[in-house]
């Protein structure tokens, strides 16, 4: 009996997964294009220091929004069905509303004054309150997104970015034609948190009530103090280098950098939130069952790769024909950090499911230990190559630290009950690495024919993709017939 259970219970994992898998996938097609035509009219119409202006800024709006979260998103996710009350619902959403009244004062009079003066720009004193209004409207969404991810509906995720992201990247396209100039980009930032407020309580129908319960608090923010402290310290960790960059070499060779940044680790990180935000619940609700816990991540971390690895393949071979066509000479210096960051996300993605296990598993202790490790190497490295070498320094010590991140990574695994060793990462990412290899000689051989950097664009995503379905073809046909039979069950029902 309870094996039939268990079988029954797996099958309905498997189907959610597929399921979040397919929208968050849709949201992110839909977002990254978008996402992408708008930086390139932006990028057009504006130049590397407007960028590098809203670059300093969001170090620290960004630092904060992270403290405005305090973790509460992540706690109500991980809480078992069975001691979660409305209560904790409540309790979260007005203490997040208050606390972000307070940070938002701090921002506008304290933090504006501080980073114009830090980085020598003044108008970094209206732009930053201006983007802390994104901090003080954060809060009213942040209980209705958990909801809806602890349900496992991504669907009504899915379009609740994609809406809101397009309404504000249009208006913003409006601004910049009109010649707002850098304001273009921060309406675009504040106005897509703004438009999403109505459609989340849309999707959920739940409405705060004026309740507070000391337990509930205690138990939701017991949780939340440690993800907060992860969160913080990967921020930095992965902050650090606009920061010095900002200070160090002013804001048009942040603006190059920002680019470069956007083009190759967002990506990455979308690709990473659509499956972390499909397996965080997952995760959770197999705590106790390792051999399952351990096939969920290998196959995260191998479709992550077989994803992400063709585009940062092409930026590899491609960068300079790209940068130069789509961008403009204005944006020359973007060439090689785009080529090492490219390099860097590919290591990155070997560990792409770490922090979602780790918290799925109850375990955010030792999530805080590992980002304050990488942060301990992380400093030094980063100060030296900027130092020393600009924006290619900083690239560079990115890479040596995204190497760093899978040994420390591969330790993590022999402290934890789910076991994968290095020689079972290899064996997930085979095909991806194979395909890559294939796929940027074949590139690389083009590129010394002078052939188009669009048609070598195509021709390096038939030949990847070849590769992947000569290595995976009958694993890929299992599993969209899995698919397909999930979706016929799912009809019936």
């Amino acid at each position: 009996m309870d094996t039939t259970i268990n079988h029954s219970a797996r099958r309905e994992d498997k189907k959610m997964v597929a399921s979040g898998i397919f929208w968050n996938f849709i949201q992110l097609i839909v977002n990254q294009s978008f996402a992408f035509i708008l930086k390139l009219i932006l990028a057009k119409l504006l130049f590397p220091n407007q960028f590098g202006l809203v670059g300093m800024a969001a170090i620290f709006t960004g630092f904060v929004q992270i403290l405005n979260d305090l973790g509460v998103g992540a706690a109500l996710v991980q809480k078992k069905e069975e001691t979660l009350r409305k209560e904790h619902f409540h309790t979260a959403f007005w203490t997040g509303i208050v606390w972000s009244v307070f940070l938002f004062i701090i921002m506008s009079l304290a933090i504006a004054p501080l980073a114009a003066s830090f980085y020598k720009e003044p108008l970094l004193r209206n732009i930053i309150p201006v983007l802390s209004v994104g901090i003080l409207i954060s809060p009213v969404n942040l209980v209705h997104k958990a909801q809806l991810t602890k349900q496992m509906n991504f669907k009504k995720l899915a379009f609740i970015d994609n809406t809101s992201n397009i309404m504000a990247g249009s208006i913003a396209l409006i601004l910049a034609f009109w010649g707002a100039g850098v304001w273009a980009l921060v309406f675009n930032t504040v106005a897509t948190i703004f438009f999403a407020m109505p459609l989340y309580f849309r999707a959920t129908g739940w409405k705060p009530a004026f309740i507070a319960d000391k337990k509930a608090f205690r138990e939701i923010f017991g949780f939340g103090i440690y993800t907060t402290g992860s969160n913080i310290l990967n921020y930095l960790y992965n902050n650090l280098d606009y920061l010095l960059i900002g200070k160090l070499l002013g804001a048009s060779s942040l603006g190059i950098y920002t680019l470069a940044f956007v083009l190759t680790d967002t990506f990455r990180s979308r690709l990473m939130a659509v499956i972390n935000n499909v397996m965080y619940p997952i995760y959770g609700k197999n705590q106790r069952d390792y051999d399952s816990l351990k096939k969920y991540y290998l196959k995260v971390v191998q479709f992550n790769c077989i994803f992400i690895f063709p585009v940062m393949t092409y930026f590899i071979a491609e960068a300079n024909n790209f940068i130069i066509n789509i961008f403009g000479t204005k944006w020359h210096q973007t060439v090689a950090p785009l080529q090492i960051l490219s390099l860097s996300v590919m290591f990155h993605i070997l560990v792409s499911g770490n922090t979602a296990l780790l918290r799925g598993l109850g375990r955010p202790g030792l999530e805080m230990k590992q980002q304050i490790l990488k942060a301990a190497i992380f400093l030094p490295t980063l100060a030296v190559g900027i130092y020393f070498y600009g924006i290619i320094g900083a690239a560079y010590a990115i890479l040596l630290n995204k190497i760093i991140l899978v040994a420390v990574a591969q330790y993590t695994f022999s402290i934890i009950p789910v076991k994968i060793s290095l020689k079972d990462i290899f064996m997930s990412v085979k095909a991806p690495v194979t395909a890559s290899l294939v796929a940027f000689s074949a590139t690389y051989f083009l590129n010394r024919l002078n052939a188009n950097y669009l048609l070598a664009g195509v021709i390096l995503v038939a030949v990847y993709f070849g590769v992947i379905w000569l290595l995976m073809g009958n694993e890929l046909k299992t599993i969209i017939n899995g698919l397909k039979k999930n979706k016929t069950s799912s009809s019936i029902t």
